[in-house]
């Protein structure tokens, strides 16, 4: 008993002195790439888990459907002003983007629409699909941009399809459709491990 309590009382003071612990583990965050393929976050709109994405390089955009059905993928965009509430992003922005080769865009997107928002800067951004087993979980995806109409609304951290809809509903968020479509299929967070970070670009 004694040496079960000595080695806990080891890991605690061992936290405490390394400030490690499991609820700030890093997050994994940007754009990796694996062999000609892009692995990237997201989130499962049904329970908020994280899952991973994989497209292939040069692939037509916007790819054809090909009479497949699409599905809708949320890309919700948070400014610098959230920061602190909703801490790591699927895909970065502030101080080098690191999801290159379409976070720019979406950045510059929600600066325009909602200046009053995002005038200040964007954090970064998630991905929000339908994870496997979904009723909506295809190969091909449509992208939605989500912007938040007020700054209070940004600082809740989205990660649902239910606390999006309930977003909308509220009018704390607006969304803008895109022409891309593409092609993606869902990894393991193994995969992800094992590819390449992209460099960051600047924002």
């Amino acid at each position: 008993m004694q040496s079960k309590l000595g080695f806990i009382l080891l890991v605690a003071i061992g936290t405490l002195l390394t400030g490690v612990t499991v609820a700030s583990a890093q997050l994994p965050s940007g754009e990796r790439q694996l062999g000609q393929t892009i692995v990237e976050p997201g989130y499962d709109d049904r329970t908020g888990d994280l899952i991973y994405i994989m497209t292939p390089i040069g692939a037509p955009l916007p790819s054809h459907a090909n009479g497949q059905s699409v599905s809708s993928l949320s890309i919700v965009v948070y400014p610098n002003s959230a920061a602190g509430s909703v801490g790591t992003m699927n895909c970065a922005h502030e101080g080098g983007d690191n999801c290159p080769d379409h976070g720019p865009g979406i950045a510059g997107l929600a600066e325009s629409v909602v200046p009053s928002v995002y005038g200040d800067g964007v954090w970064g951004h998630d991905h929000i699909m339908d994870g496997p087993g979904g009723r909506d979980f295809n190969v091909a995806w449509h992208v939605v941009v989500v912007l938040f109409t007020n700054s209070a609304a940004a600082k809740t951290h989205i990660t649902t399809e239910d606390q999006l809809e309930a977003a909308l509903d509220a009018g704390d968020a607006l969304t803008v459709d895109t022409d891309i479509t593409f092609h993606c299929n869902l990894v393991s967070g193994a995969t992800y491990s094992r590819a390449n970070p992209l460099p960051s670009v600047s924002p």
